[in-house]
């Protein structure tokens, strides 16, 4: 493999020369020498694929003899002979009789590459978007001896294909946690263990769907994902107005839907909790017209005035579908969550949740259900309150230090406000404008869908940020837009 051709005075295993024209492919067959006789062929079958691939063997490039790649390697000139002839009928290399090996054309290179394609803030100096929890209060200690525990204690059997409603042991913890932290009658043969709200949503769509079911209403403003989770499942939204206390009954009956997704118990991201009143109302209609309430608990489980209110699931669990997760609680990248739902549409569910995935990891269920009975997610719930508390009133104080006469409107609940600021820092497109030039990232409330928009009302979230953070953010924000 030198220039001349000759390697009588290089030992097996020794790279050629540089001017060798595939010279810099050389270290990617070094593992063939060295690999287990019956492995070896395979290797260096493997080894002269990636070269094609990666470009270090570019098209055209002459590959020195059997017998001199079997002398270099140390390996036989039998091995080296099948390994050219199977690249060749693969199409990665060609030979002409007489006139040697060379590289084909075929093959392109290119440079494999894992994008992460995950959310992030853009490199905002103070980053105020709502919907992040502080994920440096996940229980990491806890949560890794409870998998310890769990892989100790899980039989073997248990790691096979699992019921697509999820562990009856986690259906059942959940269970008993979710009648007793938000008042919701659930039947564990009920419960569907799913892949976050999301999931949920979705599964709920190519059901209703399935139905003959082809738009939901949904609450305006609220959450943007509604509209593209549905539309997967080919099925239309249509925007429904809020009212002070809650989803305004007139549009949704003259809407002509017979499903709706709401956030009652603090809705998102106005603030503001359904009326007991308003409650009633939903479910008189759901029942006059057998339709279906869509109860997504956004954040039910942190309210800082006083205890939650209960789910809207319970006063009616057969016109109710009720889902919530772990996202805000513990992390939104472990994908766990639940979803109860009304009998008649409970096996039409479950099975578009076996043809979705075949059931969630086994191993993260058990987790969670060790993490629920013991008491752990009570404690991570208590300890997320605290934190989150004190960082609204932070974001409260600092709004009233520099902005003066802002009027902070919804319950004391949830991972972000509506402040409303006044005239005088408008109109919104400057705010906007400014703030963003300073690197404050936050949304305003038309974002989320609502037509109208008087003056600067921002959906500020907190719960990411340390109360220190908060300070600064709201200052920074205050000398941006300063006269």
């Amino acid at each position: 493999m030198t220039p001349s051709g000759t390697n009588r005075d290089r030992p097996p295993g020794t790279a050629p020369s540089s001017a060798a024209p595939w010279a810099a492919a050389w270290e990617l067959l070094l593992p063939a020498a060295s690999a287990p006789a019956r492995a070896r062929g395979r290797t260096l079958q493997a080894a002269l694929r990636e070269a094609v691939r990666s470009g270090r063997l570019t098209p055209g490039t002459r590959l020195p003899s059997s017998r001199e790649l079997a002398a270099d390697l140390g390996v036989s000139r039998g091995l080296v002979t099948e390994a050219y002839e199977q690249l060749t009928a693969e199409g990665y290399l060609r030979s002409d009789r007489g006139a040697g090996t060379w590289v084909g054309g075929a093959a392109r290179a290119a440079r494999p590459r894992a994008r992460d394609l995950a959310p992030r803030p853009a490199g905002a100096r103070a980053d105020f978007v709502p919907g992040t929890p502080d994920l440096s209060l996940f229980p990491r200690s806890t949560w890794a001896a409870a998998q310890r525990g769990v892989l100790a204690e899980l039989p073997h059997h248990a790691l096979g294909y699992p019921d697509p409603r999820g562990l009856p042991r986690l259906r059942t913890a959940l269970a008993e946690l979710l009648s007793r932290r938000r008042g919701v009658v659930a039947d564990p043969e009920r419960i569907v263990v799913v892949s976050g709200v999301a999931q949920a949503m979705a599964l709920l769509g190519f059901v209703l769907h399935a139905r003959g079911v082809r738009d939901v209403g949904v609450e305006d403003p609220g959450s943007p994902e509604h509209g593209a989770l549905y539309a997967s499942a080919g099925v239309g939204t249509v925007p429904l107005s809020l009212d002070e206390e809650g989803l305004a009954t007139g549009p949704l009956e003259a809407s002509g839907v017979r499903a709706v997704v709401t956030t009652p118990a603090h809705q998102f991201p106005s603030g503001i909790a359904y009326s007991a009143r308003r409650r009633a109302e939903l479910l008189d209609w759901a029942r006059s017209v057998d339709g279906l309430v869509i109860e997504d608990d956004y954040d039910g489980d942190f309210r800082y005035d006083r205890a939650p209110v209960g789910a809207l699931q319970g006063l009616d669990p057969e016109h109710v579908a009720y889902t919530g997760s772990v996202s805000k609680s513990l992390a939104p990248g472990l994908r766990l969550g639940w979803l109860l739902v009304p009998a008649p549409l409970s096996e039409e569910v479950v099975e578009r949740k076996r043809t979705m995935d075949l059931g969630n990891p086994v191993v993260d269920q058990a987790l969670l259900a060790r993490f629920v009975e013991r008491g752990d997610y009570d404690r991570q719930l208590r300890r997320c309150q605290r934190a989150y508390r004190e960082r609204r009133d932070a974001l409260v104080a600092a709004l009233e230090q520099h902005f003066p006469g802002t009027e902070v409107s919804g319950i004391a609940a949830g991972l972000h406000v509506i402040a409303a600021l006044p005239d005088r820092f408008g109109p919104l497109d400057h705010y906007l404008a400014r703030t963003a030039a300073a690197g404050v990232a936050v949304r305003p409330l038309a974002h989320y869908g609502e037509a109208v928009e008087d003056g600067v009302r921002l959906v500020l979230g907190y719960a990411h940020l340390s109360p220190g953070r908060i300070r600064d953010g709201v200052r920074l924000m205050a000398d941006a837009v300063r006269d």
